[in-house]
């Protein structure tokens, strides 16, 4: 019963049935109203019928009735009271006996034809009856000056409210059947959202491959249904990056603190002397610089991952470029780096350090992850409002079936070759996400043995970019 009352099948029940009542008695009180007016017009009716047959026996001539059959020929529920020309009351029958003192008090300001009304809502009117005579309890004829016709609709009332008595107990039957009904409604109707929360707890008792039951019925259960799922599999996949990313963060740190824990054991062992403790020193120096870019990249990321807004200034991205490629000449000087650019620079809003970060990882990349003699390019025009950077080789490529994985964190290709220069599998990760946090996009084309193409769409400068060229064609060297 607590369920019933705090649940939704508790409100909605006591939704209807308040609907149901305020319903029954508007219609209540609606039909009470109509069927009052309706009796009070039918008794008015019947009176100035009655009144029009009195005041043509009247015209016909002076006549003796007798006032018991004149009572009949009306017919029920009338009245009749007669008065004399002193307004003394002779008899009164029927619907005015009584009330004779109040007809007689309402008749003596009235005047022929007017309708009267009774403290009790009883109508009559006023007749004038000159030369008639009329006969009471077998007494001897009396003249009567005028007649007050009465017709007491009380009668046509009661029969209404007991009418209305039944009516009311043929309803408080049907709000009993309705609420059984409501009730077997309601459970058939709120059976997919029961299935729902039974789903649900066993999501959350620890069932992950639990899912809310859907129908292809498309119904409104259905739609939430699916997008509660959704949400369930996106915190079931984020739940899963989450260990995976521990776990790969745990492997990746585990192995220089190793080297490092290895070489202090050495040193604390006394077996370290002269050359060979310097280089222990120096290998120490680079799993610490190991842990540090670690450190730093995670950081990085853990930031990017907030939303936390980068600088976004007017920048040339041209001139970003050209020291990376100064950069990947000093350091690579046996491979073939070149930089295309418009001739007016490549106007963009953003971060100018996360940038040439972004465009130092991947010509690092290109120049790391491909054989010697590799030709790398470096491409910057306008696409269609964008500013894009096109970083090109010719070198191995990269299988299809990597594709998709290229951007997952600590993921590589050649796991043990990318540890050898210090790769912590992040790379491509960050340049993604610092990508996107300027509001643009990266993408990447290559096939095995033909190459790979990495390109950043970044949004350009507003009002400054007003040529759009191809790499192709357009595009100066400025190698």
């Amino acid at each position: 019963m607590r369920r019933w009352q705090s649940g939704i099948r508790g409100r909605l029940l006591a939704g209807f049935l308040m609907l149901f009542v305020l319903a029954l008695a508007a219609s209540g009180i609606i039909t009470g109203l109509l069927v009052d007016d309706y009796i009070n017009e039918r008794s008015v009716t019947k009176l100035r019928d009655d009144e029009q047959r009195i005041t043509a026996l009247v015209r016909s001539g002076p006549q003796t009735i007798n006032a018991d059959q004149f009572e009949t020929m009306l017919g029920p529920p009338l009245g009749i009271m007669g008065q004399d020309a002193s307004l003394d009351i002779l008899f009164a029958i029927g619907s005015s006996a009584g009330r004779e003192y109040e007809l007689a008090r309402l008749a003596a300001t009235a005047s022929p034809g007017q309708i009267l009304k009774t403290s009790d809502d009883v109508v009559a009117v006023l007749i004038p009856t000159p030369g008639m005579r009329m006969t009471y309890d077998d007494r001897d004829p009396d003249d009567v000056a005028r007649l007050i016709l009465v017709n007491d609709a009380q009668v046509d009332r009661r029969t209404i409210l007991g009418y209305a008595g039944s009516m009311a107990v043929i309803a408080s039957v049907a709000v009993v059947v309705l609420m059984g009904l409501g009730v077997l409604v309601l459970h058939i109707g709120l059976k997919p959202l029961a299935d729902m929360a039974q789903a649900a707890d066993a999501i959350a008792e620890g069932s992950r491959d639990e899912r809310l039951p859907v129908t292809d019925r498309h119904a409104e259960t259905d739609v939430l249904a699916a997008a509660v799922n959704r949400a369930f599999d996106a915190q079931a996949r984020a739940e899963d990056r989450a260990r995976t990313f521990a776990a790969d963060a745990s492997h990746e740190l585990r192995t220089p603190l190793a080297t490092i824990s290895g070489w202090l054991e050495l040193s604390r062992q006394g077996s370290l002397t002269g050359p060979d403790l310097e280089q222990a020193v120096a290998r120490i120096e680079d799993e610490v610089g190991r842990i540090r870019l670690l450190v730093d990249e995670l950081g990085l990321l853990a930031r990017l991952d907030t939303g936390r807004p980068l600088d976004s200034r007017p920048l040339d991205l041209a001139e970003l470029a050209d020291s990376v490629v100064e950069d990947a000449r000093v350091i690579y000087p046996d491979l073939s780096v070149q930089l295309q650019a418009p001739p007016g620079g490549l106007p963009v809003l953003g971060d100018a350090a996360r940038l040439q970060q972004v465009l130092r990882n991947l010509v690092g990349n290109a120049v790391q992850h491909n054989p010697p003699g590799t030709k790398i390019r470096l491409t910057l025009y306008a696409d269609h409002g964008d500013a894009r950077a096109d970083v090109t080789d010719d070198g191995a490529g990269i299988p299809a079936a990597d594709l998709p994985r290229l951007f997952d964190r600590f993921w590589r290709a050649e796991a043990s070759r990318s540890r050898d220069y210090g790769g912590s599998g992040l790379g491509l990760a960050i340049v993604q996400a610092i990508v996107r946090a300027h509001g643009g996009r990266v993408t990447v084309a290559s096939e095995a043995g033909h190459g790979t193409t990495v390109s950043l769409h970044l949004p350009a400068a507003p009002g400054e970019l007003a040529v759009e060229c191809t790499p192709a064609n357009n595009v100066p060297n400025h190698a």
